[in-house]
């Protein structure tokens, strides 16, 4: 069922084009994602699409009976509202039937003898029953519970940015509406949340349009994808992963396009330039067409970011953690951790919301001291430290005053020095745009050009909190190539679980209670090897030993601990009777086999992969020959996630089949002690 109709929508910021005559139309079941680089006017386009922002001209054309919901990324709150006030606070009439027999009952508990408002509460839950309404408030706190708001009478004035931003989402999600527009919905929340969120959206009747950056999120979650460059807009009925397929092809076909028009105008010049006497209507003609031909190139690129930036020596000794504890008040953040790092050390931190991740950052860069234990940096450390807020930007300064602030010179990676203004075109900021106030920056470009700031003062730490939050997936991508060539240490904290795949090789998780589980892998493996741990497997780990220099891992350090997960603290050794008695249970391990199911398995499960993969590549060709049948691509769609899943178990279960086969047979030849 067709929705609304975005028609000729243009939109200019000063001089600046944002969106150019953008037509498309939005039908029931559409999971659109917007993307494009920032400064490109995501945000305004989901405004004007919304109603909250005029274009310059277009319209958009809803019908009275479809409804429209935006969760902003900076939403407005009354700061007496309470969280669960504010999430049933919608104006459709399930809501108001929520709020009215709450209003009754409150009302019947002061005055129990009024017969008049015994009478309003029998009214209010009968239009609870007519409306089907009773189920809303135990969604509400099931929403806020999983979006990490423990405390829904909490006021919204005592809450954090991203805690209200939470707020105001579980109200978007509850809202009844037949489109819902959500501008970076994964910003500050958590790996479970956003999960969560994908599960939600994903069952979601209506319409979703929504701008993010999460890579995982928006293949998972969208079947169309609107690409915002340049001024243009360019559609694709495709998630995330077929958007990239298509898009390389789009590029592919400009540049032959281009490439001939390059061939042609040099033909015409040519002709031009032997003297062509524009006098005859035929010689007019090939002058028109070459001035035609000049005209008809493709938009001036928009650039390419460039990250390129030096960083400073570093020392053997780095950042040291002994026996360090925080808590706040009452609660226990961090308890008896340890870590030393090592060259080239990639550390990803997660865990829920206020279980103490940005605190670690903050105690390992000096803005907080430990409550017990001892942080200690090398005389060569050199941390650049990027938060989550914008706390340190005073946005009244000029972007190139913030970075001469830092640095009127920079040298980059390749030796050579270059100006703070040339280093901003590098980062996508022209010079028309250096003498700008920082204020007039979207929230993508202040991000920007706050790790521009932290980069040009060539640190060798790297202390990254949530630093996917407003930055664009080009910008992303340039930033996961940087990290993998920097030559120092970076710990950074992220809920984007694409990110931390790239750029990771150990992660901290926060579990409770203080607990920091330490496990050898990127984000995916860990959340593997968590669905395979039974809930008192870290507990009984407790002895698993401190990080070292010995045990740490990394680019060129050894494995932690075989097994993947253990938690920090403990000591640092098993004593010599415990290493005894593991040796002497070592001798006396059982003689491995392979049950009768698992040898058939193991027999059949290449043909099994094999055949899975076939049938995939055949779902994946059906997609590119979809085209805007978008009933076949939702049906294709829902056929790609069950064999990747199927897929994925098989792999699972030959990885453990064969690594099985090979302990049987290295049992086989070791000598008998």
């Amino acid at each position: 069922m067709h929705l609304l109709s975005i028609e000729h929508l243009t939109k200019t910021y000063g001089e600046k084009k944002l969106f150019e005559d953008v037509s498309f139309g939005i039908s029931d079941g559409d999971k659109i994602g917007i993307i494009g680089v920032n400064g490109t006017g995501k945000s305004t386009f989901l405004k004007a699409i919304a109603g909250i922002e005029p274009a310059d001209s277009g319209k958009v054309v809803i019908p009275p009976r479809v409804s429209v919901r935006m969760l902003l990324q900076n939403p407005e709150f009354d700061p007496e509202e309470t969280v669960l006030e504010h999430v049933l606070g919608g104006d459709t009439p399930q809501l108001r039937a929520v709020r009215e027999h709450a209003a009754a009952l409150e009302a019947l508990e002061r005055s129990s003898s009024d017969a008049s408002l015994q009478e309003r509460l029998l009214r209010a839950g009968a239009a609870m029953d007519e409306l089907d309404a009773w189920q809303l408030e135990s969604d509400a706190r099931t929403a806020l519970s999983k979006l990490g708001l423990r405390d829904p009478e909490a006021r919204l004035g005592t809450l954090s940015g991203g805690q209200r931003k939470r707020a105001a989402m579980a109200a978007a999600l509850l809202s009844p509406s037949d489109v819902l527009i959500l501008d970076e919905p994964t910003n500050h929340i958590d790996n479970e949340s956003v999960a969560w969120l994908e599960g939600m959206l994903q069952k979601r009747r209506g319409a979703l349009l929504m701008v993010t950056h999460d890579r995982y999120f928006l293949d998972r979650v969208s079947n169309r994808v609107v690409e915002l460059d340049r001024g243009r807009a360019y559609f694709y009925t495709a998630n995330y992963s077929r958007f990239l397929e298509l898009k390389l092809e789009r590029e592919e076909r400009e540049a032959s396009s281009e490439a001939k028009r390059q061939n042609l105008l040099r033909n015409e010049l040519a002709w031009i330039r032997r003297g062509a006497k524009a006098r005859s209507t035929k010689q007019k003609a090939r002058i028109e067409r070459f001035e035609a031909l000049k005209a008809s190139g493709p938009d001036k690129a928009s650039g390419k970011l460039d990250l390129s930036v030096a960083s400073s020596r570093l020392g053997r000794k780095i950042v040291e953690l002994d026996g360090v504890a925080k808590r706040y008040g009452d609660r226990t953040l961090i308890e008896d951790f340890s870590y030393i790092a090592v060259p080239e050390d990639r550390v990803g931190i997660i865990g829920r919301n206020g279980s103490g991740k940005s605190t670690l950052l903050k105690l390992i860069g000096g803005r907080l001291q430990p409550d017990a234990g001892e942080v200690s940096l090398g005389p060569t450390v050199r941390i650049g430290y990027f938060s989550q807020e914008h706390e340190e930007m005073d946005e009244s300064m000029r972007v190139i005053e913030y970075i001469r602030e830092q640095a009127e010179q920079v040298r980059t990676a390749d030796g050579t020095t270059i100006s703070a203004g040339q280093l901003l075109e590098r980062f996508l900021f022209p010079p028309a745009m250096q003498w700008s106030p920082i204020a007039k920056l979207s929230g993508g470009e202040k991000r920007r050009l706050q790790l521009l700031r932290i980069l040009s003062g060539a640190p060798n730490v790297l202390l990254l909190d949530e630093p996917t939050n407003d930055l664009d997936i080009a910008t992303l991508g340039v930033l996961e190539d940087y990290l993998e060539d920097f030559p120092g240490v970076v710990l950074v904290v992220s809920h984007d679980r694409y990110f931390l795949d790239r750029t990771v090789e150990r992660i901290f998780a926060f579990e409770g209670g203080g607990t920091i589980v330490e496990h050898t892998g990127n984000y995916s493996e860990y959340e593997e090897s968590r669905g395979k741990r039974s809930p008192a497997e870290p507990e009984q780990a407790g002895a698993g030993g401190r990080s070292g220099s010995g045990a740490a891992a990394g680019r060129n350090g050894a494995p932690a601990a075989a097994g993947g997960d253990r938690p920090s603290g403990g000591s640092a050794q098993p004593s010599g009777e415990a290493a005894d008695a593991a040796a002497g249970a070592s001798r006396r391990e059982p003689k491995l086999r392979m049950s009768y199911q698992e040898q058939k398995d193991f027999e059949a499960i290449d043909g099994w992969i094999e055949e899975a993969e076939a049938k995939l590549a055949r779902v994946h060709e059906g997609m590119g020959e979809s085209g805007s049948d978008s009933v076949r691509l939702q049906r294709l769609m829902a056929e790609q996630a069950e064999l990747e899943a199927r897929l994925e178990e098989l792999m699972e279960r030959w990885t453990y089949l064969n690594e099985l086969s090979e302990q049987i047979e290295a049992q086989k030849t070791k000598p008998r002690s």
